[in-house]
This record gives structure tokens, C-alpha cells and sequence, in this order.
């Protein structure tokens, strides 16, 4: 990916932010300037969770040209909360067994790094979902307070 190119996209990276047609309410990534369902233009920008399903997946055994460092590695297509389908690297899973509809959420990594120019490139992959802390999971009913 060529340095401009990298720093216009950048926000859509590191934060998975994606468009919204105010016509037809449908989410899209990455941003677009038109709804391709209905046509509309106008698309406001719209965040997204970060969270979703694995809708497939794939292990990449030999890995394209610029990536060799990385081999061997596993791409999913991941089913956002909101509805688009995101294509993306799935990290952290030595020793996990990846399935279909796995709840994954997005963390930002590097994603190559560019010698020839000197420049770090980061982005979005996906991770499974860490289950949350205790504390934060079951928070009990407030008890009733009688004076």
C-alpha cells in the first residue's frame, strides 16, 4: 500500500468506521459515497462496534507477495454487529479452534511493515472475544435498603 493511499484511509483502520444511508438505514464499510441499494447520496459517516461473528474463514497457507513474514495465517469474513460483512486477518488464534460464528471483536495491530520507505502500517484485524472480567459480567440486583 503506497504511503497517501495509507494516511487517507486511516480512519476507517484504526477505527472501523464505515458509512450509513439516511434513505435506507443500510450500514456499509468501508465508507462510501453513494448507497449502492438505493442510490441516495449524502452517506453520513457511522463507527462501528468492532464486534461480530465469524462468517467464514480461511487459512492462508501461502501468503501474497509483501506478507511472506506473516505466513502462515488465517483471513475471516466477519459479520459485524451493525451488519456489514468485513474481510479482515484473524489474530490470536494459535491453540483456538475457529469456527463458524465465533463472536470476534476488532483490535488494532500492524499489518506490515515497508522497509524500502521506513513507514509501520497498522490496521484492523480480528481477535475472539475476550469474555468480560467478573465484576463487569454479573452485576447483581442493588439490594433493598429498609430505615
Amino acid at each position: 500500500m503506497q504511503l497517501p493511499r495509507y494516511h487517507r484511509l486511516r480512519r476507517a483502520y484504526y477505527r472501523l468506521e464505515g458509512s450509513r444511508c439516511p434513505a435506507c438505514e443500510t450500514s456499509y464499510f468501508p465508507p462510501r459515497g453513494i448507497c449502492p441499494s438505493c442510490r441516495a447520496g449524502g452517506l453520513q459517516p457511522r463507527s462501528f462496534s468492532g464486534r461480530g461473528t465469524i462468517y467464514s474463514f480461511s487459512r492462508m497457507h501461502q501468503p501474497p507477495r509483501g506478507f511472506s513474514e506473516v505466513g502462515p495465517y488465517t483471513v475471516g469474513m466477519v459479520r459485524l454487529e451493525e451488519g456489514p460483512l468485513v474481510v479482515a486477518q484473524l489474530t490470536d488464534v494459535d491453540g483456538v479452534e475457529v469456527s463458524i460464528g465465533m463472536p470476534v471483536e476488532m483490535v488494532t495491530r500492524k499489518i506490515r511493515e515497508n522497509a524500502d520507505n521506513g513507514y509501520i502500517v497498522y490496521g484492523y484485524k480480528f481477535r475472539p472475544r475476550m469474555p468480560l472480567p467478573m465484576a463487569l459480567a454479573a452485576s447483581p440486583e442493588p439490594e433493598e435498603v429498609v430505615l
